[in-house]
């Protein structure tokens, strides 16, 4: 199996447009998006990565953006509580599975980025309206007499 080579090109093209100086600051940047685990473009994960870019283009704090994907985040789980998934689960696996559905995000709950976590919200509101299929199939008992001196009609 190949890994895919990512291109940093986002990256650079941000940094252009905002006048960041890369020879200056890039190291600091990757420190920090990556809490000091790497100063290499390459050895971050690609959540950490699109954070990065994606904090930089809109000109945010790392703070900022950590408390917009907390609300974010806290705003799916409460409308994923409300349809039933437990959410209590330490090892988020029946979010992580609800999420992996292509109808719902198509991938796991902690890589949605804040846009994706934004656009899940409609959606998870829409299956909230929908109105729950009762069963309205009953059992009813019915008594059958049988006689013997009768013939069945």
């Amino acid at each position: 199996m190949t890994k895919k080579k990512r291109s940093y090109f986002r990256f650079y093209a941000i940094a252009k447009a905002k006048g960041i100086d890369l020879d200056r600051y890039k190291e600091t940047l990757v420190l920090q998006f990556t809490d000091g685990r790497t100063s290499s473009l390459r050895e971050m994960m690609s959540t950490e990565y699109e954070d990065m870019c994606e904090c930089l283009q809109r000109g945010e704090s790392i703070a900022d953006h950590k408390e917009r994907l907390r609300k974010a985040r806290s705003a799916v789980l409460k409308r994923m509580q409300r349809l039933g998934i437990d959410t209590t689960d330490s090892s988020f696996t029946p979010v992580n599975e609800f999420c992996m559905d292509l109808r719902i995000a198509g991938k796991p709950f902690g890589l949605l980025t804040v846009e994706e976590l934004q656009s899940l919200i409609p959606k998870l509101e829409a299956i909230l309206r929908k109105p729950k299929i009762r069963n309205t199939q009953c059992a009813v008992s019915i008594p059958l007499i049988i006689r013997s001196n009768q013939l069945p009609s």
